[in-house]
């Protein structure tokens, strides 16, 4: 019976044969120990040298790391495997040699993993964030399909940016300037209006040139759009969500958390209502910490650190000052300082994964804004025209799947939570 990795459970005591790649390896006199990944996950088949014969044996002694094989044997149930089985191997079919693998067992440094991250990603560490990754992606299109939302794809070039910034990456569209997209929510709320509440799910791109362990250049974004909710009703969703993904992760990725050596203790925790901290209490909290802060500041990553670490479980920061937020946000109904707007800061350092607001709907104010953003009116006429057409109250967020997925998985740096990272100073392999 031919079967993956995943799936022996299903024939234990039977004979399946299963097509693998050697991972590592040791072997005693009389005993080979192969570690077998199949993509799926990772198995110990175990070669005994007086039930196979001395010709599959030394094959077996002599197989090289990352050679492609099929593996044949008994499924045996052991409950020290962290999977709870492994294979006694009584026949093997090698399909490719493989020589000189670069990424052996030893340690090697971070620019020699990132140029061979075609190959890096076969290890167990990788592949377990891969997979956390693949069971974000799938519990957030369950979340969104169960709660009413329809998956729209935005345009990821654009003639315009979504937050009035310089930092774009500039291409020429035929005879026009176009643009990589920054952020599909201008879109979003547009196909809000049509279709009630949406959301996508795609790259977008930030020419900023940082450094820092939180950054990417091309990362993908989640971004729900919803027509007639309010600031408060759309905390309610962010907070469900990101609580919903959690605990499919807990769920459903035991083996790749403990893989990854995660306190889950503390993923446990996370489950909503968030708390939450005005923007105004956050700024005299951290003078009291004795940051040097003054009102009408954006937070860096120290300030969001000290905040976070108040709490067990994410928190909102609310009400920011609209000279440092985006055009597009609602002002506060009692201050004309402050707009309808929070960030989430996740938990043990990873910062901001979410940001969202209340968008402005009426369209003298918006007008207004594209004045003192400086931004053309023809441009952005179109999304004027949601103001013009049937203006209703509107919210939305954006979530940051590689900040979301290095802090489920515990990642030290982003770098490692998306199959191919693009850089600063890496546009490789």
């Amino acid at each position: 019976m031919k079967t993956t990795i995943t799936e022996v459970g299903n024939y234990v005591e039977q004979k399946v044969t299963i097509g693998a790649w050697l991972a590592n390896k040791r072997s005693s006199g009389k005993i080979a120990f192969l570690q077998l990944r199949d993509g799926t996950g990772f198995i110990q088949g175990v070669v005994v040298k007086a039930e196979v014969g001395e010709e599959i044996f030394q094959q077996a002694k002599n197989l090289t790391q990352e050679s492609s094989i099929y593996v044949t044997g008994i499924v045996r149930k052991d409950d020290r495997a962290p999977s709870g089985y492994e294979l006694s191997v009584n026949g093997l079919e090698i399909i490719h040699e493989a020589t000189e693998y670069p990424i052996t067992p030893k340690e090697h440094g971070t620019e020699f993993l990132m140029d061979h991250r075609h190959l890096w990603l076969r290890s167990k560490r990788q592949h377990a964030i891969m997979k956390v990754r693949n069971e974000i992606i799938r519990a957030t299109y369950e979340f969104f399909n169960d709660n009413g939302f329809v998956k729209v794809d935005p345009p990821i070039l654009t003639g315009s940016s979504a937050e009035g910034t310089t930092n774009l990456f500039h291409t020429k569209y035929f005879e026009e300037d176009a643009y990589l997209s920054q952020s599909g929510q201008l879109y979003m709320e547009a196909a809000a209006m049509a279709l009630g509440k949406v959301f996508s799910f795609g790259p977008t791109f930030r020419a900023e040139k940082s450094k820092t362990r939180r950054h990417l250049i091309e990362f993908w974004m989640i971004e729900p759009e919803m027509a007639f909710m309010d600031h408060e009703e759309s905390l309610v969703v962010q907070e469900s969500y990101v609580s919903y993904v959690v605990q499919s992760v807990l769920t459903n990725c035991k083996l790749e958390l403990k893989a990854l050596e995660r306190d889950t203790s503390k993923l446990e925790q996370v489950q909503a209502p968030f708390p939450r901290i005005s923007y105004d209490d956050a700024i005299e909290f951290l003078k009291e910490e004795g940051h040097e802060i003054e009102w009408g500041e954006d937070f860096g990553a120290p300030h969001e650190t000290a905040i976070a670490e108040k709490y067990d479980k994410p928190v909102f920061i609310t009400n920011y000052p609209k000279d440092i937020k985006a055009f597009y946000m609602k002002p506060h109904p009692t201050r004309d300082d402050v707009v309808l707007c929070a960030d989430l800061i996740a938990p043990e350092g990873y910062g901001e994964i979410i940001g969202g607001s209340q968008r402005i709907d009426d369209e003298e104010l918006l007008k207004q804004r594209y004045a003192e953003h400086n931004l053309s009116e023809d441009a952005y006429r179109w999304y004027l025209d949601l103001r013009k057409y049937g203006s209703v109250p509107h919210s939305g967020f954006g979530l940051g799947l590689e900040r979301t997925v290095g802090w489920i998985c515990g990642t030290e740096h982003v770098r490692e939570t998306i199959p191919f990272p693009r850089l600063l100073n890496r546009l490789y392999p």
